[in-house]
């Protein structure tokens, strides 16, 4: 399934036009929040050495949404000192892959139990310990404005296969804000993510 099909991307291009429209104002997007999982074992190779960035499972590698999601995370890779591959390079013994999904989702307004319309979820992920895959929704059913979390979900295995580290983060953003559109959140939620990499095995961290 690709990413954002062609209708859900109208909707949003809709209401993202009718809202900036309406109010011409920015609002804020909230802190980070990311939790990270690192081999017990074998957490002593990352950060070293070349990897590749490739979409997770229910992604379009194609798609211009996801190539902004994969661009973040390729920058953050490289500034914790790996050499980032090519775009379509082939896995090796020696090539550590960095699997990336995103998913987005509106918060229903207080009061409102419709249940959210999911799209773009991909199959679970998950390695030892994240539970990464836990797919999230996106409503488009007409509710009054609310909050958009996006969420990011990466892995870096080892040429072998094996999970070296996995984690996950989202940010809030008002619908229709410039934040809550991918040219922003990108590289706000892979800086989030890569923060101290590794990071504390287990441990939730809020990045402004």
């Amino acid at each position: 399934m690709a990413f954002l099909r062609r209708s859900n991307a109208a909707v949003l291009g809709l209401a993202f036009a009718m809202a900036t429209g309406l109010s011409g104002c920015v609002s804020p997007a909230g802190p980070v929040e990311a939790v990270r999982f690192v081999s017990p074992d074998r957490g002593g190779e990352l950060g070293r050495g070349a990897i590749r960035v490739v979409a997770g499972e229910g992604m379009d590698s194609n798609a211009l949404e996801y190539r902004s999601y994969a661009a973040a995370v390729e920058r953050e890779l490289e500034r914790i000192g790996y050499q980032v591959l090519p775009a379509g390079a082939r896995d090796g013994a020696d090539i550590q892959t960095a699997t990336v999904r995103v998913e987005r989702a509106v918060l229903s307004p207080v009061g409102d139990d419709r249940g959210p319309v999911t799209v773009g979820v991909g199959g679970g992920t998950g390695g030892f310990g994240s539970g990464v895959g836990v797919g999230i929704g996106i409503n488009l059913g007409g509710r009054p404005k609310g909050e958009v979390v996006t969420e990011m979900f990466v892995n870096i295995r080892a040429g072998d296969g094996t999970i070296l580290w996995e984690g996950r983060a989202n940010v809030e953003a008002r619908e229709g804000s410039p934040m809550a559109e991918t040219q922003l959140n990108a590289s706000k939620l892979a800086q989030g993510l890569f923060t101290g990499f590794p990071g504390e095995s287990g441990a939730t961290i809020s990045v402004p």
